[in-house]
């Protein structure tokens, strides 16, 4: 595209403040508070104090929301037509998590992978890393620890990116039956997405700070990389140009990564070549989710530059490329898709400032949107 050089040259300024503003996090990291004045709920068992509406006698119903919330230690279990109702503490500062045919869900902490029955709101336990060096546990867009996270096909095995501040990650395969971390393969810098083959025979970090993706073999967990940079990589660590989420392709099994509401990097994880096709958002782009028939939702989180870009929005990209961009209140980071296409639902978490405790719930065809109250600082969400 014609704009890439004017762009770089733009944000020459904006990467310079970059720099400073992420060694200011480096160093004094983030804190948060409970959720909205409420006390934080037990390890373990379901939270009385989080409910904001009365929670479904039984079991958790079907079509219930599930976010991890960054600011809480815990995650919420949202209605999606009347609000959050329950919470369950499992860590610090949880980010990905994914849920199992068997109902287990499996966040990604500061402190370890914890395991949680979303049928009966409680969790089972908590699994630490044995990545070395990730520090101790803490909040803050740096903080060491799990971030994204994916399960097999099979169920058999999940796969957790770990974030080691100041070098590379790791990502550390889980035996889902023993619950046991039985191995780790050196990928690049923050983890930030873990994806899986719809085979099961690759697993994919997306490695933001570090410009590419590494694809890791169960197993043996051999590694290679990926660069994945289409503004290129001069920037370094001060860059916002980097990938942050990933979404694999069912047609074909292609890795689409989009960047800026501009470019989508389609890369074969076989060849390492990447094809880059247009995007039209203009906006930072962060979460990512496919559905089965190939329709893509990229979150834009706003502008880089906001002399510039446009402000936050949900692109919702056909697989002949035609796009639909809706605008969204305020930055957001990750989204899911109702198993019928015509509902997502984006948290406002967001990992920098301007995040809001709650999600936007968006009408596919119409382009609608309601907030939802629903955690603290919500990051990954899921649909049971």
């Amino acid at each position: 595209m014609t704009r890439a050089v004017p762009r770089r040259r733009a944000l020459s300024a904006v990467r310079a403040s970059a720099v400073v503003a992420s060694l200011a996090l480096v160093v004094t990291g983030c804190t948060a508070g409970g959720a909205d004045g409420a006390a934080a709920p037990h390890d373990g068992t379901p939270s009385a104090v989080a409910k904001r509406v009365p929670a479904p006698a039984g079991r958790t119903p079907d079509g219930t929301v599930l976010v991890a919330d960054f600011g809480a230690d815990t995650v919420t279990f949202v209605d999606p037509a009347r609000g959050a109702f329950d919470s369950v503490r499992v860590g610090t500062a949880p980010y990905g998590l994914a849920v199992g045919d068997d109902g287990r869900a499996w966040v990604a902490t500061a402190e370890g992978v914890a395991v949680v029955d979303t049928a009966e709101r409680r969790r089972i336990t908590r699994i630490p890393y044995e990545t070395k060096g990730i520090g101790k546990p803490t909040h803050g867009e740096y903080r060491g620890g799990g971030m994204g996270i994916a399960l097999a096909p099979d169920g058999r095995h999940a796969y957790v990116g770990v974030n080691r501040p100041g070098g590379n990650g790791t990502v550390e395969a889980i035996d889902t039956r023993s619950l046991k971390v039985t191995g780790v393969a050196e990928v690049g810098r923050r983890p930030f997405d873990v994806d899986v083959a719809r085979d099961g025979h690759e697993v994919y970090a997306t490695d933001h700070d570090s410009f590419d993706v590494t694809v890791v073999t169960p197993g043996s967990l051999r590694t290679r990389r990926i660069e994945v940079a289409p503004y290129g990589t001069e920037g370094g660590l001060g860059s916002w140009l980097k990938p942050h989420y990933t979404a694999v392709r069912p047609s074909d099994g292609r890795l689409l990564l989009p960047f800026e509401g501009e470019r989508l990097a389609v890369v074969d994880p076989e060849t390492g070549r990447t094809r880059i096709e247009r995007m039209t958002a203009d906006t930072h782009q962060h979460g990512v989710t496919i559905t089965d028939d190939g329709t893509l939702f990229a979150v834009g989180t706003g502008p880089i530059d906001p002399s510039r870009g446009k402000g936050p929005s949900l692109t919702v990209r056909t697989p002949q490329g035609q796009e639909k961009v809706i605008p969204l209140d305020g930055p957001h980071e990750d989204v899911a898709v109702s198993p019928d296409g015509r509902t997502a639902y984006v948290t406002g978490g967001f990992t920098r400032d301007g995040y809001w405790n709650g999600i936007s719930v968006v009408d596919v065809d119409s382009g609608t949107v309601r907030r939802l109250a629903a955690g603290d600082r919500p990051l990954g969400i899921t649909i049971l």
